[in-house]
């Protein structure tokens, strides 16, 4: 068994008792640069990015030294994917939607509204021909991507008054994520904007916003934004769940040996999962905390996410008819969508209904 097979089927220990880290060690030694589009106070996002270099580095028995960089640090939170695509930097840890201003088929590679969810983004993407796609569209800007982990499904966000009907929106102005989102809310008459988030509490601060949506309980709690806007609301229907991204300077990945491309992956797969894992076990006792405070969660009406539908299935149409790689790739995602959305009739909804209703 070759060295690359032998990291896929026994995984790290494996790699690290048969001998194979040592062997590499004697190699080349390769210093890269992973830059993050967030702080370093969220520590799930951005420590990803940090459990990612231990891992690999571990792995690769030292071959491949991996220094991390918050946003601000060595460039701007939205100029990561061009240091990368440059080659300034090896990596970034993002959320692909950032960078719709370039493309509004970044937007597939993180999340658009009424999309999948974290378990269906990663069937879609390993399985559904997903990640072949995004390739395919990431080669044009020099990007190898792999999944970061997946947030899940993300809270609606703070804001400073009650939201009662679709026409309450009408005038906000909300940081929000992605240029997809930003187009549809303008059809309610919001005044949408994409900023990166240490900004955005600030703004909210300053009365420069009237909303600010993030994540979820955890990172929200951290970033402060109940002290200001008390409304929390739910569910946040623009990202069912939210995929982060490692996005690799194509041309350094397609340089590395096979058996250390395998290692690559395999060190972003672990931090991944820990991402996802991470947000699934914190993020109710930051719940249960902001309620403690008196914070008024709500949910949206049903009138509001059904006119949220409506102008996002729209917005999405006017981009079909512009673009045919995003055309190719909304069609993929919908078709796979409408398949898991069966499944989960008789899966997942039904089981998670239920218990949801009993008492533990």
């Amino acid at each position: 068994m070759d060295r690359r097979s032998l990291v896929k089927h026994v995984g790290m220990a494996g790699v690290l008792a048969a001998g194979v880290a040592p062997a590499v060690r004697a190699q080349e030694m390769m210093q890269w640069r992973l830059v993050t589009s967030f702080p370093k106070s969220l520590d799930a996002i951005h420590g990803a990015a940090e459990k990612f270099a231990q891992t690999l580095k571990l792995m690769s028995g030292g071959q491949i030294e991996v220094s991390v960089q918050a946003a601000g640090e060595a460039m701007p939170a939205f100029g990561v994917m061009e240091g990368v695509q440059s080659g300034a930097a090896e990596m970034a840890l993002t959320a692909p939607y950032y960078f719709t201003d370039k493309d509004y088929c970044f937007a597939f590679g993180c999340a658009v509204p009424f999309g999948l969810t974290a378990r269906q983004m990663d069937a879609w993407m390993d399985y559904g021909g997903g990640r072949r796609l995004m390739d395919e569209f990431y080669a044009q800007y020099n990007i190898k991507s792999l999944s970061a982990g997946n947030t899940g499904t993300q809270m609606g966000g703070w804001y400073r008054k009650e939201i009662k009907t679709v026409q309450d929106l009408h005038g906000l102005r909300m940081r929000v994520g992605g240029g997809l989102l930003v187009d549809a809310l303008q059809k309610l008459g919001v005044q949408a904007f994409n900023m990166p988030i240490g900004e955005a509490h600030q703004a909210l601060e300053k009365g420069r916003l009237d909303m600010v949506e993030f994540v979820g309980p955890y990172d929200d709690q951290k970033l402060g934004f109940a002290k200001i806007a008390p409304y929390y609301y739910y569910p946040g229907w623009w990202e069912g769940g939210a995929e982060l991204a490692y996005f690799i300077n194509a041309k350094t990945f397609a340089g590395l040996t096979p058996e250390l491309r395998t290692m690559v992956e395999g060190a972003a797969a672990l931090a991944a999962k820990d991402l996802t894992a991470k947000y699934l076990a914190l993020n109710p006792a930051a719940l249960k905390k902001l309620q403690s405070e008196r914070v008024q969660l709500r949910a949206f009406p049903r009138e509001l996410m059904d006119a949220g539908f409506k102008v996002v299935m729209a917005t999405m149409a006017e981009h079909d008819a512009k673009s045919a790689m995003f055309k190719k790739i909304h069609r993929s995602m919908r078709s796979f969508q409408h398949d898991q959305l069966l499944w989960d009739r008789f899966s997942e909804f039904r089981y998670v209904s239920y218990m949801s209703a009993v008492r533990l």
